[in-house]
Protein backbone atom coordinates (compact mmCIF):
# COMPACT_ATOMS: atom_id res chain seq x y z
CA UNK A 1 0.00 0.00 0.00
CA UNK A 2 1.11 3.44 -0.84
CA UNK A 3 2.42 4.67 2.45
CA UNK A 4 0.55 8.24 1.99
CA UNK A 5 -2.50 6.36 1.48
CA UNK A 6 -2.18 4.90 4.54
CA UNK A 7 -1.84 7.93 6.50
CA UNK A 8 -5.01 8.93 5.02
CA UNK A 9 -6.54 5.83 5.92
CA UNK A 10 -5.47 6.68 9.72
CA UNK A 11 -6.45 10.26 10.05
CA UNK A 12 -10.10 8.73 8.55
CA UNK A 13 -9.70 6.02 10.98
CA UNK A 14 -9.04 8.07 13.84
CA UNK A 15 -11.75 10.99 13.32
CA UNK A 16 -14.25 7.89 12.86
CA UNK A 17 -13.16 6.36 16.44
CA UNK A 18 -12.85 10.13 17.74
CA UNK A 19 -17.07 10.49 16.49
CA UNK A 20 -17.44 6.38 18.54
CA UNK A 21 -15.70 7.47 21.33
CA UNK A 22 -18.07 10.75 21.67
CA UNK A 23 -20.75 8.77 21.52
CA UNK A 24 -23.69 10.38 23.46
CA UNK A 25 -21.47 13.00 24.90
CA UNK A 26 -22.94 15.94 23.59
CA UNK A 27 -21.99 18.50 26.43
CA UNK A 28 -18.52 19.51 27.35
CA UNK A 29 -19.40 19.21 31.16
CA UNK A 30 -19.79 15.78 30.42
CA UNK A 31 -16.30 15.03 28.08
CA UNK A 32 -14.40 17.02 31.12
CA UNK A 33 -15.17 14.28 33.77
CA UNK A 34 -14.83 11.32 31.82
CA UNK A 35 -11.15 11.06 31.67
CA UNK A 36 -11.34 7.60 29.63
CA UNK A 37 -12.97 9.51 26.46
CA UNK A 38 -10.60 12.89 27.49
CA UNK A 39 -7.32 10.02 27.17
CA UNK A 40 -9.27 8.27 23.82
CA UNK A 41 -9.85 11.62 22.03
CA UNK A 42 -6.95 13.23 22.42
CA UNK A 43 -4.48 9.95 21.60
CA UNK A 44 -6.59 9.63 18.39
CA UNK A 45 -5.57 13.81 17.93
CA UNK A 46 -2.02 12.76 18.29
CA UNK A 47 -2.18 10.10 14.99
CA UNK A 48 -3.81 12.61 13.17
CA UNK A 49 -1.09 15.13 13.73
CA UNK A 50 1.52 12.26 12.93
CA UNK A 51 -0.12 11.35 10.09
CA UNK A 52 0.04 14.55 8.49
CA UNK A 53 3.44 15.11 9.55
CA UNK A 54 4.16 12.24 8.06
CA UNK A 55 2.34 13.22 4.77
CA UNK A 56 4.12 16.49 4.65
CA UNK A 57 7.49 14.39 5.10
CA UNK A 58 6.62 12.58 1.99
CA UNK A 59 5.31 15.22 -0.15
CA UNK A 60 5.93 19.28 0.72
CA UNK A 61 3.97 19.92 -1.84
CA UNK A 62 0.75 18.09 -0.38
CA UNK A 63 -1.86 20.70 0.35
CA UNK A 64 -3.63 19.95 3.83
CA UNK A 65 -5.42 22.78 5.50
CA UNK A 66 -3.73 24.13 8.86
CA UNK A 67 -1.40 21.36 8.46
CA UNK A 68 0.84 23.78 10.73
CA UNK A 69 -1.96 23.99 13.40
CA UNK A 70 -2.57 20.65 13.53
CA UNK A 71 0.95 19.34 13.99
CA UNK A 72 1.54 22.16 16.84
CA UNK A 73 -1.19 20.62 18.76
CA UNK A 74 -0.30 16.79 18.05
CA UNK A 75 3.09 18.36 19.59
CA UNK A 76 1.34 19.89 23.00
CA UNK A 77 -0.76 16.64 23.42
CA UNK A 78 2.47 14.55 23.20
CA UNK A 79 5.38 17.03 24.80
CA UNK A 80 3.44 18.78 26.68
CA UNK A 81 0.77 16.54 28.10
CA UNK A 82 0.14 18.62 31.69
CA UNK A 83 -0.54 21.84 30.32
CA UNK A 84 -3.31 20.47 27.94
CA UNK A 85 -6.63 22.31 28.59
CA UNK A 86 -9.90 20.44 28.10
CA UNK A 87 -11.45 23.35 25.96
CA UNK A 88 -8.61 23.57 23.82
CA UNK A 89 -9.12 19.74 22.79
Amino acid sequence: MDRKKKYYDDIINAIALIDEFLGDINLFAQYKVDRKTKSAVERQLAIIGEAIKKVKEIDANELINHHSSIIGFRNILVHSYDSIDDEMV
